[in-house]
């Protein structure tokens, strides 16, 4: 097993300096595609598999490598982990560089291109569809990884209307998991567009929840569906 550093900032941000030897990938050209309607995939919608693949493959992934993917807090790491796991490569693993004052580079890091396989899985998204026509159901428990202010409606700086999906429930990406969060039957993440989402995921799945589902098109798809609820205020 190699270890291989993909810095997933934003392009200014690694070339002003990165860790030596980390290889650039885009947040928004590569680990995002681009949607014409975000109410059909939200403001960060999935890339394509096959176009993912090649993604991974330039950048140096192959079946042998273990990817750290960092970041300064964005939550784009945990993305890069998400998208790797579900193609596959659960050989990865995320670092905030926030405040590391060790060595840095501005040579651009270029790996060999590799053969990346995707063995993309089929278990680990969930549609907007499948939310709405299920809201009733305790079974299934949807963690919001916003704000709290965003969670509660009080403010929304980045979509066109206010609130969450009706009943879920608040889990900061930032903050710990809520008590009591891996015991429910079915565990649903989901943010603004699919990103800080991939962080709480990540932690489920650290906490044994394998099972947890993305939301990827999150609340910027939900809340442009005219006939779709919206919750607000504390429950």
């Amino acid at each position: 097993m190699s270890l291989l550093l993909a810095d997933v900032r934003p392009r200014a941000a690694y070339d002003a300096g990165h860790l030596p030897g980390a290889v650039h990938l885009d947040p928004e050209a590569d680990l995002s595609a681009v949607g014409p309607d975000p109410a059909n995939g939200g403001r960060h919608p999935l890339p394509d598999d096959s176009r993912l693949e090649d993604v991974f493959a330039r950048a140096g992934i192959g079946a042998t490598s273990f990817v750290l993917a960092l970041d300064d807090g964005s939550g784009w790491a945990a993305r890069c982990w998400w998208l790797l796991r579900h193609l596959g490569h659960d050989a990865a693993g995320t670092l905030d560089v926030r405040g590391y004052l060790g060595p840095l580079s501005t040579v651009e890091a270029e790996n060999p291109q590799a053969a990346f396989q995707a063995r993309p899985r089929s278990d680990d998204c969930i549609s907007a569809e499948e939310i709405l026509g299920r809201l009733d159901d305790p079974a299934l428990v949807l963690y919001d990884a916003r704000s709290r202010v965003r969670w509660l409606g009080e403010a929304e700086p980045l979509d066109p209307v206010a609130g969450r999906i009706p009943g879920a429930l608040n889990a900061y990406f930032e903050d710990q998991l809520p008590a009591g969060a891996t015991g429910h039957a079915e565990i649903v993440a989901y943010c603004g567009s699919g990103v800080t989402a991939c962080v709480v995921a990540q932690k489920l799945v650290l906490a044994g929840r394998e099972d947890v589902r993305l939301y990827a098109g999150s609340f910027s798809e939900w809340c442009r569906r005219e006939s779709y609820p919206i919750e607000k205020g504390t429950p």
